[in-house]
């Protein structure tokens, strides 16, 4: 009797502190955890020329560096367009070397032949009123035949002017307005073919940065609208964790303050530092802890970059962080 009298004694004291414990964990304060997830930058890679895909030379996984070509677009319109382009520009760069040049050669001959033979047109006009003259003064030739010598003799002299003029303007070539306007129309289809070459350019897409395929949106041979995302990218270099915290939590991050979060995944700590603390707020879809409150709380969002590159670190990776 005794015997099981002190095995129920020992029972009862047993449950008691069994009772004890239970009731100081029910009433002492339980450590906070957030959860946030690991973010990193994405790039959508497409193309401003419209038409079909002509290959992709990446697939999904596949890890690029900064330059390396992702796929290119064949379009048939731009090939044509550049065409046209260059031949304005050949068309252009053509009349400036006329402009700068100036006249050939046999232009300038032929001009300065027309001149000496208006000259001798002119020589033989005055001789012949210069006879006409005299015969009129002697009283043999009449005044209407002096008048029509004279007449012709002042034509020829104003056509030798004139010829004299044209062989001036062939020496001197183009005027300098001129050769502007052709430098300047030079310039302008110029610049349409690189125009059109930028666009070309932007026919063959490369990596903005180094980093890994995340999808691959079109395959060879299907078409493309412009802007059209054809490969998507992550810099896991550029990554950071992102918490949505609540408005009575939000005093516990202060920019610029380092932190020690755990990422289950990796089964690492590691440090990061808070970068951005949203100046919105947003009502509260989710909750990781009961506020106490009776009004609804507004969430913030917190960014947090790691203080070092992080190793096998993949984007949705949640992150914890333990409070007191």
């Amino acid at each position: 009797m005794r015997a099981n009298r002190i095995l129920a004694l020992v029972g009862l004291v047993a449950l008691g502190l069994i009772l004890a414990y239970g009731l100081k964990l029910a009433y002492s304060p339980q450590p906070s955890l957030l959860q946030g997830q690991i973010e990193a930058r994405e790039y959508n890679v497409s193309s401003k020329v419209p038409g079909r895909v002509e290959q992709v030379l990446v697939r999904r996984g596949d890890r690029v560096a900064e330059g390396d070509l992702l796929f290119a677009i064949h379009s048939p319109e731009l090939d044509a367009k550049l065409m046209q382009a260059e031949g304005g520009r050949d068309a252009a760069k053509a009349k400036q070397s006329e402009a700068d040049n100036g006249a050939r050669r046999q232009e300038i001959m032929a001009a300065k032949e027309q001149w000496l033979k208006a000259q001798a047109a002119a020589t033989l006009a005055k001789t012949t009123y210069n006879r006409v003259e005299n015969l009129f003064n002697e009283g043999v030739a009449a005044r209407q035949k002096r008048d029509e010598a004279f007449t012709q003799w002042q034509a020829a002299k104003y056509t030798e002017q004139a010829a004299l003029a044209m062989y001036q303007m062939a020496q001197e070539g183009a005027r300098v307005e001129l050769k502007a306007a052709a430098a300047g129309n030079a310039r302008m289809a110029e610049g349409a073919v690189k125009e059109v070459s930028a666009i070309m350019q932007d026919s063959q897409m490369r990596a903005p940065k180094t980093g890994e395929i995340s999808d691959v949106l079109l395959q060879a041979g299907e078409l493309a609208p412009s802007g059209f995302p054809i490969v998507s990218l992550i810099d896991m270099q550029d990554a950071w964790a992102v918490f949505q915290v609540r408005e009575d939590q939000l005093k516990g991050f202060k920019k610029g303050q380092k932190i020690q979060l755990n990422i289950p995944a990796l089964e690492q700590d590691i440090e990061f530092t808070v970068s951005h603390i949203s100046v919105m707020g947003e009502f509260a879809t989710w909750r990781s802890t009961e506020s106490g409150h009776d009004f609804d709380m507004r969430t913030f969002e917190v960014e947090l970059r790691p203080s070092q590159p992080i190793s096998d670190l993949r984007v949705g990776m949640s992150v914890l962080l333990r409070g007191e």
